[in-house]
């Protein structure tokens, strides 16, 4: 899964930052801190001291009723939406979470959430650009249903950020939301899919769109360990943001949002101000990287192999505590169980 020679390992320290509180980056949506690293241009990976009072197993009281190893992982993803900044580099699109949030409150997220049923590839291959379920799967490496991360990671993107990666099938132009009545119209479906009321496909159906899953790159995969009370399966693409969309959070689950930097982002977390995940940090370290969207999307689609995902594996105190995370390639981890409890 992992080997010494990958570029995390080189970098694992950097990612050292102010201890985070709450759980994973939201509440059906991202997983507590995991790093995996991508080959060729992986993000780094925090070392496990720098993460260990990060995970609380105990967010809530009820957990310690439950067995960790029976809890299963479901299927998430997010996107990172960049663009070219003024001068140079590239910008990435962070959202803040509420500090009511149950999970990641106050933490600063990109958009993303976990996998319904209405994004399977059954209900939305017919709507997708350039991509299939069995290659979808096959670069996942899952059996099916690959096709629904990038349609989760779709959806997500218009539901919390009001940003929609998709194109006119009678233009071939992507959405744009310069007209206002346009935008008005978008912003009523955006309302109405976070209500529940209207599923992508449908929007598809009802604008005559596709999807522009061929112009979004995989970059990482991340799996909760054994141990928190939900566990998540995800996986995280970049897509650059349409001109005509511009991304606002939604004053619910997020209440501020902002265009940054990813080195400025990274400088931020390290000095306390700008909450985040590893996980999060890892990716930013990713788009540092590069000196331009372009080039961060060409090198998500270039690496040629799928992102290996790591699985941490846990120690925990009586309470839930989780007091050290160990990650392949950090001395002990082949020996330990993949979840203990310690006195």
């Amino acid at each position: 899964m992992h080997s010494g020679s990958c570029c995390c390992c080189r970098r694992c320290a950097s990612l050292s930052g102010p201890t985070s509180t709450g759980g994973p980056a939201a509440e059906e949506s991202l997983p507590p801190p995991i790093p995996d690293p991508c080959p060729a241009r992986a993000p780094s990976r925090p070392t496990a001291s720098s993460t260990s009072d990060r995970m609380t197993v105990t967010d809530r009281p009820e957990v310690l009723d439950y067995d960790p190893h029976r809890v299963p992982t479901r299927p998430a993803a997010t996107v990172m939406l960049v663009r070219d900044a003024a001068a140079s580099g590239i910008e990435v699109f962070m959202m803040r979470r509420t500090a009511a949030a149950v999970f990641a409150a106050s933490q600063y997220v990109f958009p993303g959430g976990k996998v319904d049923d209405a994004d399977h590839a059954v209900n939305m291959e017919p709507w997708c650009d350039g991509r299939t379920d069995a290659s979808s799967s096959g670069l996942l490496q899952v059996p099916a249903g690959g096709l629904s991360f990038w349609v989760a990671a779709i959806r997500e993107c218009f539901e919390e950020a009001g940003v929609l990666l998709a194109r006119n099938t009678a233009s071939d132009d992507i959405i744009s939301f310069d007209d206002a009545s346009v935008a008005a119209r978008f912003s009523a479906y955006r309302d109405e899919m976070n209500a529940g009321q209207l599923d992508l496909g449908d929007l598809c159906r009802r604008e005559d769109l596709r999807l522009i899953t061929d112009a979004i790159g995989y970059v990482s995969h991340w799996i909760t360990p054994i141990g928190p009370p939900r566990r998540f399966d995800a996986r995280f693409f970049i897509a650059r943001a349409p001109q005509a969309q511009e991304p606002l959070h939604d004053d619910n689950e997020t209440v501020e949002s902002l265009w940054v930097r990813p080195s400025e982002a990274l400088d931020r977390f390290r000095a306390g101000n700008l909450a985040m995940f590893p996980p999060t940090a890892a990716n930013l370290e990713f788009l540092a990287d590069h000196s331009s969207a372009d080039v961060a999307l060409a090198s998500a689609v270039a690496h040629g192999k799928t992102p290996p995902a790591v699985h941490p594996k846990v120690k925990a105190n009586d309470d839930g505590k989780v007091v050290v995370t160990l990650f392949p390639g950090d001395g002990g981890y082949d020996a330990a169980p993949d979840y203990e409890v310690i006195a």
